[in-house]
């Protein structure tokens, strides 16, 4: 079983109390963290710079410690160079036997008494006499270096011979005429490098750039492997640059140990300094660590007070939302108190100020929701209320009188709503003279409606008081002088025989005063037969669903003709239901329901497909002509219609230039911006747009110049009596007129007389649609009598009486 852990409010950040000790915490911690990476930031900067100092420092110790074992290395080889001893020696001929081993012999005990690498005489012409070791003769380019070197550039005395690093003294011997040159080398040992360590702290490789401009360890205190390691790191710019030795971090700093016009010449030297990064910041880490337990206990301090401040805070607000909960819940009573002086006193000020004015309108709106306040009756809501309780609480017999006054609107409209609702309260002071202890159970509906319920009533008792009340109102009102004749309808149900539901009782005696005062009978008892509308609707909307999905729909084409030429251009797709029952109905039996209903949809999505499938098909015989398709209202409504026809066409291979949509004016007008939006995009997708039954609307013209639309369809009311009517005909030519001044082609639909034809030709329509063309035939039919047309012979026709007369 899981338990369900509740957080204490200052912990759940969906409470108030969470949301501001989360918050001063954040921002307490932003602004820690802030400083302490500016602080650490700002130590790293400070150690760099004083790592570089000292890495510099270091620099030039060592270049001191160089130099002074050169001085040392330079003593030494002038010693040897003045000494008597060696001077006779190298004054003797060389040829002379033991003159040559006379001068090794002192050349080797002068470089072992200094410790030298090697020692070595050479004559003027830089050739090499003797030397401590065998192959020194590759010294003599050490020799020409040196010769060739200012005293000033020399850095140290190094050079880089066979891989390794040699301080190297050359002086000259002369005895008095100089007669040779003394060269004196040391080997650059691991000393050097301790010496550096322990005056400086600091680590030092020596190192040399390869052919292939890569650098690589000659000397160091370190590992081989750790040595070139770090040797490879060296930037190209130089400069200062972190180095990772396992876990200790470092600074490096790489400075070269040869001349300039050395390097040129060889392969660049230079020592690698150095210097634990750690180490140096190791002074401030104490800091960091004092700067974060203040930081820690500034926290825990902050976040104290942070909920101590968030309760302060959220307590009146708690118990302001506990006096809104019960507010909603109903509870007007209970006051608000207010607990200080501050905003949330103040708040709660305006709560109590509200529950007041929320408990004076709950006091009207009860009056208002349950009272009609021009007769002071119960209205619907409050009597439905209480024939539900009635019901609830006994199962007695009653009878319920539904009564409706006729030409009640026509005393409104005429005599004018003053008058109207004076006479509402005449009916009222009647009837509850009339009904007497029985009135207090009548109830005002709406309108002209009353109802009344009669306790313990049967049928024939109901009957004899619809009576009664029909008798008194055969007596005139007479009201600011105007007489009223009083009727009504009365309508009758009886509990428990037809319900024993409230709005069920109620619904079954409008159906009963509705058939009162259609047969004029004054008084009329519920039946089952006056819900057969009713019935009849849903069983319509079924046998429309079975219509749809088991193939009872017909497809209809009615041609339309160029009335110029008598060319079939195009046709309107038309829609029949075949009924296996009933046979074929007519459009006007089911079209207007489907429209009620939003079926419609259906029913317009079915003829789409069905007319791009006929497109098709007469297309295949080269008979193609656009086929005019009706939308409705609801179609227009439809955002996605535009894509759903997209769909369909595709389906069957045709395009947009296969149909024309047409849409009466109603259909606009009933909501102008969302069926423009959707003609639109119909437009913007190469659809022609025509609006059928023009003129029969009342705003047409008002949304026509802003509608995307390429024709109008004149509604045949005007076509079929324009001969004979010469205001009909007046019509018909503006109307065309009109469409051809704003680019809009014209369609006459009821065209039913050689005469209709040859005078809306020469009005200028375009188009023509009729029975005297072809009344609309099954699809299947289409193509035969496509193949088979021929314009009539209008030439006995004579129009110029009626030209003549629109002309005058």
């Amino acid at each position: 079983m899981r338990v369900a852990v509740t957080l204490p409010a200052y912990l759940n950040l969906r409470r108030l109390e969470g949301r501001i000790v989360a918050l001063f915490l954040a921002l307490l911690l932003v602004v820690q963290f802030a400083s302490f990476a500016v602080i650490r930031s700002s130590i790293a900067r400070n150690a760099d710079a004083s790592i570089a100092a000292e890495l510099k420092t270091g620099d030039r110790v060592f270049r001191r410690l160089l130099a002074q074992r050169a001085d040392k290395l330079n003593d030494a080889a002038e010693l040897l160079a003045k000494d008597y001893g060696f001077i006779k020696a190298v004054g003797l001929p060389l040829a002379e036997q033991g003159t040559v081993e006379t001068i090794k012999d002192a050349l080797a005990n002068q470089g072992e008494r200094i410790g030298a690498s090697v020692v070595a005489y050479f004559d003027n012409e830089q050739a090499l006499v003797t030397a401590t070791r065998d192959d020194a003769s590759r010294f003599a380019s050490l020799l020409k270096q040196q010769l060739a070197r200012a005293e000033s550039e020399q850095l140290a005395h190094l050079s880089l011979l066979g891989g390794q690093v040699y301080q190297v003294a050359v002086v000259p011997v002369k005895t008095p005429a100089q007669v040779g040159w003394i060269l004196m080398g040391f080997v650059l040992e691991k000393s050097a490098l301790q010496d550096l360590q322990k005056l400086s702290e600091l680590q030092a490789v020596i190192v040399m750039q390869d052919e292939r401009g890569q650098w690589r360890s000659l000397l160091s205190l370190l590992e081989p492997a750790e040595a070139d390691g770090v040797a490879r790191l060296i930037p190209p710019g130089g400069g200062l640059f972190p180095v990772d030795m396992g876990a200790d971090h470092m600074r490096g700093l790489w400075a070269p140990l040869m001349a300039p016009e050395q390097q040129k010449q060889q392969q660049q030297l230079g020592v690698l300094l150095l210097r634990s990064f750690d180490a140096a910041v190791a002074p401030y880490r104490e800091l960091q660590l004092t700067l974060l337990a203040l930081t820690l206990i500034g926290v825990a301090v902050f976040a104290l007070g942070s909920v101590l401040m968030a309760r302060r805070i959220s307590g009146p607000v708690k118990a302001l939302a506990l006096s809104a909960d019960r507010l909603g819940q109903g509870d007007y009573e209970t006051p608000v108190l207010r607990q200080s002086v501050d905003e949330v006193g103040d708040l709660a000020a305006a709560f109590e100020l509200m529950r007041r004015g929320i408990r004076e309108r709950d006091e009207n709106l009860s009056q208002l929701a349950y009272k009609d306040q021009l007769t002071n009756l119960p209205n619907r809501s409050g009597f439905s209320e209480g024939l539900a309780l009635r019901l609830s609480q006994s199962s007695a017999p009653f009878a319920l009188l539904q009564l409706g006054l006729d030409r009640f609107k026509h005393v409104n409209d005429v005599q004018g709503h003053d008058f109207g609702d004076r006479l509402l309260c005449a009916v009222v002071l009647r009837l509850q003279t009339l009904l007497g202890a029985q009135s207090r159970s009548l109830a005002r509906l709406g309108g002209d409606e009353f109802v009344l319920l009669l306790e313990h009533a049967d049928e024939e008792a109901a009957r004899a008081a619809a009576e009664t009340i029909r008798l008194d109102f055969e007596r005139a009102l007479c009201i600011a002088e105007q007489t009223v004749d009083l009727s009504a309808g009365i309508g009758i149900v009886l509990s428990p025989a037809h319900g024993q539901d409230a709005k069920l009782l109620l619904s079954r005696a409008a159906l009963a005063m509705v058939a009162a005062k259609k047969r004029q009978t004054g008084s009329a008892i519920y039946s089952p037969q006056l819900d057969a509308g009713s019935q009849e609707s849903l069983s319509l909307l079924s046998e429309l669903r079975r219509a749809v999905e088991g193939g009872q729909l017909r497809l209809y084409l009615q041609p339309k003709v160029e009335l110029k030429t008598g060319r079939v251009i195009s046709a309107e797709a038309l829609l029949r239901w075949q009924h296996p029952e009933r046979g074929l109905v007519p459009p006007m039996q089911f079209i207007p329901f489907a429209e009620q209903t939003g079926f419609i949809r259906e029913l317009t999505r079915w003829v789409l497909a069905e007319s791009a499938q006929a497109w098709a098909a007469l297309n295949a015989q080269n008979q193609a002509l656009r086929i005019s398709v009706n939308l409705s209202t609801r179609d227009l409504m439809d955002q996605d219609l535009p894509a759903k026809i997209s769909a369909m066409l595709a389906q069957y291979g045709a395009n947009t230039d296969s149909l024309c949509l047409e849409i009466t004016e109603s259909a606009i007008m009933d909501d102008p911006q969302r069926a423009l939006e959707t003609l639109n995009q119909l437009h913007e997708m190469g659809f022609k747009l025509s609006i059928d039954d023009f003129g029969t609307g009342y705003s047409s013209l008002a949304y026509l110049k802003g509608l995307p639309v390429d024709e109008l369809k004149i509604d045949k009311s005007f076509v079929l009596a324009m001969e004979t009517d010469l205001g009909d005909a007046k019509i018909v030519r503006s109307t065309i007129e009109l469409a051809h001044n704003m680019g809009l082609t014209v369609v006459a639909e009821g065209l039913e007389t050689g005469m209709a034809w040859k005078l809306l030709a020469e009005l200028g329509c375009d188009e023509g649609q009729g029975y005297f063309i072809a009344k609309p035939m099954p699809q299947e039919q289409f193509s035969a009598w496509f193949k088979a047309w021929s314009a009539p012979d209008l030439s006995h026709e004579s129009v110029e009486t009626m030209l003549g007369s629109l002309s005058a």
